[in-house]
């Protein structure tokens, strides 16, 4: 895979990473009213402090920390990694990327058997967290910069929280200009037909939701002209990306982008998308409590969040330049697919009607291709803990 860094800078141009269960409906400011330099900087210094302070008992703890991080491609989340790394460079992590329904079923494993080897997760499984919580599985922590972080993505007691947005919108042909598609009704036009490649949306919960949102908003018709079109579909967001450009693919939308060159992203200011808050939480059983604790208040930090790409999680670093705040889109509610994910009667109902429609999932795991990570996976070449 290419530089998974450049895959998610990509992103960025959607203004979509910088992590669900709360609730409350009203919209929040895009970000707090500027502090004043000296009083960022005394933040900062505060925040930076706290971090030193973290990672020396990391290093007593033994220096080490696995992550399990929702996604589609091994080596996905190594941007996070490598930056973790670049600051605190005596830590040895190992970051394990697979399908955020694959993780949570790993991990109530792993919970149900007392044999935890994840320090640290975050998923898009939002439905996951609020049932751990109740479950006595995750540890109470707030990390550093927690009282900035959007009240409407964090657990009120501290049991887990969001820590970047990821979005889907539309990746489309650089080749296309002008004549890219941009809203859905778009991607019906008789110039597209054989040249569209999605994710399947019956194996992804946030593209299924995608989906469900067209769907409510243009009827099932709607479901039946983009059949008509002949797509192709895929398994995983980051290989319909990077199809798209490519054997005279040209437009996707319910992915985040490509590092390729070949294509754009776009937003649509009519039609519905997703974003969500990619949500973090440490096992109670955590082998490595110490090294979890530093790498979220690492995250969450305002050094950080302000490097990051896209929307960030704290109220106090502004949206992207030229993006709305991440509550204040008319067409995409951030809170939208944890109340989706919520109902999972109803989530399985929709998942069976889009399969009549896009039939059964083909293809192998696109993060785990050879089927090694088996159940206790301390690192993506499958090492069991």
């Amino acid at each position: 895979m290419k530089s998974t860094r450049k895959v998610w800078a990509a992103a960025a141009t959607l203004g979509v990473l910088a992590a669900s269960g709360a609730t409350v409906a009203a919209a929040a400011p895009s970000a707090s009213p500027a502090a004043s330099p000296r009083a960022s900087k005394a933040a900062a210094a505060s925040e930076d402090a706290q971090l030193q302070k973290l990672y020396k008992e990391a290093l007593a703890e033994g220096g080490r920390l696995v992550v399990y991080a929702g996604g589609d491609k091994p080596g996905q989340a190594d941007y996070l990694k490598n930056a973790f790394l670049k600051q605190f460079p005596k830590m040895k992590v190992d970051t394990v990327v697979d399908f955020s329904k694959n993780h949570d079923a790993r991990l109530d494993q792993q919970i149900a058997e007392h044999k935890v080897v994840a320090d640290v997760v975050h998923l898009q499984t939002l439905d996951d967290f609020p049932r751990w919580k109740k479950e006595g599985a995750l540890e109470k922590y707030k990390p550093v910069g927690w009282n900035k972080v959007y009240d409407k993505v964090k657990d009120k007691d501290g049991y887990y929280t969001g820590l970047f947005f990821i979005g889907f919108a539309n990746v489309t042909a650089t080749t296309l200009g002008d004549k890219a598609p941009v809203e859905a009704g778009d991607f019906l036009k008789p110039e597209f037909k054989n040249k569209l490649v999605f994710t399947y949306p019956n194996d992804d919960d946030a593209v299924l939701y995608y989906f469900k949102q067209l769907t409510d908003k243009y009827g099932t018709g709607y479901l039946k002209k983009l059949m008509a079109q002949n797509p192709k579909f895929v398994r995983g967001t980051a290989d319909a990306s990077a199809a798209v450009g490519k054997d005279g693919y040209v437009a996707n939308f319910g992915s985040s982008g490509s590092s390729s060159g070949l294509s754009k992203t776009s937003i649509p200011e009519k039609s519905p998308w997703v974003a969500w808050p990619q949500t973090g939480a440490i096992l109670k059983d955590a082998p490595h409590k110490a090294a979890a604790k530093l790498y979220l208040s690492w995250i969450l930090s305002k050094g950080y969040q302000e490097k990051s790409y896209g929307w960030s999680a704290r109220t106090d670093v502004p949206a992207p330049a030229g993006r709305k705040g991440i509550f204040d889109y008319d067409n995409m509610n951030p809170l939208g697919l944890g109340r989706f994910m919520g109902d999972r009667a109803g989530l399985d109902r929709f998942k069976a009607k889009i399969n009549l429609f896009v039939g059964d999932v083909k293809g192998a795991n696109p993060a785990d291709p050879e089927g090694k990570l088996g159940l206790y996976p301390v690192d993506q070449n499958g090492t069991q803990g």
